[in-house]
């Protein structure tokens, strides 16, 4: 059997878990829409079973794989199949995937997956679809509304770089070896202008992430504690009020509040303390 030939390759320091289940790889083939048109990029194709797949819809498609191993197996096995041996949090996308309208399809590491899922939200035009795999209580979390407990600075960044579709769950068993969580599988369409309410991206990810880390606090002390605390105030009383928690907070009412603090600091002579 070949996973069991290679079962050594399954190396915990990558965290691979091999999608094995024919029915799930369809579905995530349908999900991203691939076809003879397409131009995709697999992260993490492990033993090439998506690829397989992608490749049969007549796509071309390129593949980013960290494991040398896996590397020298897939160019010998699917000498069609583009491989790069790189890390998805290094690579030079420019040089892997030239040009717009990628699709990115992946299996990702779930001790990576929110960094790169973050770093290839902020990569249109190049990629225009985004479909991923995550461990389902992540994926949860990049769909989740206002007033849950699922709902952070992840749901907030994805749905304001993307329309965000839960696709399908997967059991352990789909898997080789088989992970102890369920997994669950994302789309992400991408948007042409990310829905910042007009705010730069690294500021508008900074002041959610300052109000996402004591969310159980009034907004006006977690954003308080990262900028001046006086603008903070002000900011709050023009648009959503001070008796808001991060949590409360839809996409619309972050793009006032941060395009409005980012308008005051720089009008003013006030610093933030970061």
């Amino acid at each position: 059997m070949l996973l069991k030939r290679l079962e050594q390759q399954a190396r915990k320091r990558f965290g691979q878990n091999f999608l094995v289940s024919d029915s799930a790889l369809a579905q995530i083939v349908s999900l991203a829409k691939v076809d003879a048109e397409s131009r995709v990029v697999e992260i993490g194709p492990g033993l090439g079973a998506l690829s397989q797949q992608l490749l049969e819809t007549g796509a071309h498609v390129r593949a980013v794989e960290l494991d040398r191993d896996l590397v020298g197996f897939l160019r010998t096995e699917i000498p069609e199949l583009d491989v790069y041996e790189a890390d998805a949090l290094k690579v030079d996308w420019e040089s892997v995937c030239p040009g717009e309208g990628w699709t990115v399809c992946a299996n990702l590491p779930y001790n990576v997956a929110t960094p790169i899922v973050i770093k290839l939200l902020g990569g249109y035009p190049r990629f225009h679809r985004l479909v991923l795999m995550f461990q389902d209580e992540v994926a949860k979390r990049l769909v989740a509304e206002p007033r849950t407990g699922a709902y952070g600075s992840l749901s907030v960044l994805a749905q304001a770089y993307s329309r965000v579709q839960y696709g399908f769950r997967l059991s352990p068993g789909s898997f080789y070896p088989a992970p102890k969580v369920h997994s669950a599988v994302v789309r992400f369409d991408l948007y042409d202008e990310p829905l910042f309410g007009g705010a730069q991206a690294q500021f508008f990810e900074r002041v959610v992430r300052a109000g996402f880390m004591q969310r159980r606090k009034m907004l006006s002390n977690a954003l308080g504690s990262q900028f001046d605390k006086a603008v903070v105030m002000e900011v709050l009383g023009q648009t959503v009020g001070l008796k808001r928690r991060a949590e409360e907070l839809s996409l619309e009412e972050w793009g006032q509040v941060v395009t409005t603090l980012q308008e005051q600091l720089s009008s003013t002579s006030g610093t933030n303390k970061a």
